[in-house]
């Protein structure tokens, strides 16, 4: 099945939904059409149970160049409230990646920057290019990265963040590996043959507790331990009552596979 937009491209093969920027003259840079398009991708998704995982890719041998060129002479001549308001666009197109129920492998196929990198630091795992290169580059514009730094903070920390955010500074995949962005670096040849061993390594996985565990991470990750005590013994309770808990473990002492892995 195979849905075409203006800005982006939507494909589905069995429980595998491929997005893809699909702006590659344009180094797939973000304007008001792609940011809608796939905000309204990523809303559908928790009502949609024929999708088990999303992949994000950029078409051509861009992921994503930031915001678009033609759109940032326009926002200049912005009122502040209509600013504000491409602002909360932005932050909402991260939340709704970053909130999807379905896990999404980011198969960056070249240069993120700016936005695309807060695109990246949405996607639960990333496999990166070698030649791929990264920057928050927002600084050397005058601006700053403040609509993604809540989901570039929660991915590599304010550490690597301070250095980065303030240089603007362009840095390769290895290094984008080693802060934590990006969780596998391969050549351009392996690329898709490593986004289908983690598409497939995700299949064996239950999806409503795949749900519950993005859910559980964004909860727990950054509050006091001893706070999250009920929460966490509750949600492990939840689960084990649910169908899939009992299921799960059904077919574990029945030395079968769970039904979840035979569809």
């Amino acid at each position: 099945m195979s849905t075409l937009y203006q800005a982006i491209t939507v494909t589905q093969t069995a429980g595998v939904l491929t997005v893809t920027l699909n702006r590659p003259e344009q180094h797939n840079a973000l304007n008001p059409t792609l940011m809608a398009e796939l905000t309204a991708v990523f809303h559908a998704l928790p009502g949609r149970d024929d999708v088990r995982v999303v992949v994000l890719t950029g078409a051509g041998r861009s992921f994503c160049a930031g915001a678009d060129l033609t759109f940032m002479r326009a926002a200049a001549d912005y009122s502040f409230d209509e600013n504000v308001a491409d602002g909360q666009a932005i932050f909402d197109l991260m939340l709704a990646i970053d909130h999807c129920p379905r896990p999404v492998v980011g198969r960056v196929n070249g240069a993120a920057i700016g936005g695309g990198v807060g695109l990246v630091s949405c996607c639960d795992i990333v496999v990166a290019v070698e030649r791929a290169t990264f920057a928050f580059s927002e600084a050397r514009l005058g601006i700053v990265p403040a609509v993604i730094s809540p989901f570039v903070l929660a991915r590599i920390g304010p550490g690597p963040a301070r250095e980065l955010f303030l240089t603007g500074e362009r840095f390769d995949a290895r290094r984008a590996q080693a802060i934590g962005l990006a969780h596998h670096v391969v050549a351009e040849s392996d690329l898709d043959a490593v986004v289908a061993e983690r598409v497939a390594q995700l299949l064996q996985a239950a999806p409503e507790a795949q749900a519950t565990i993005k859910q559980l991470i964004h909860t727990v990750a950054f509050r006091p331990t001893e706070s999250v005590r009920d929460y966490t013994a509750e949600t492990i309770a939840r689960r084990r009552a649910a169908d899939e808990g009992r299921e799960g473990m059904s077919a574990f002492l029945e030395k079968r596979k769970p039904r979840w892995q035979e569809e």
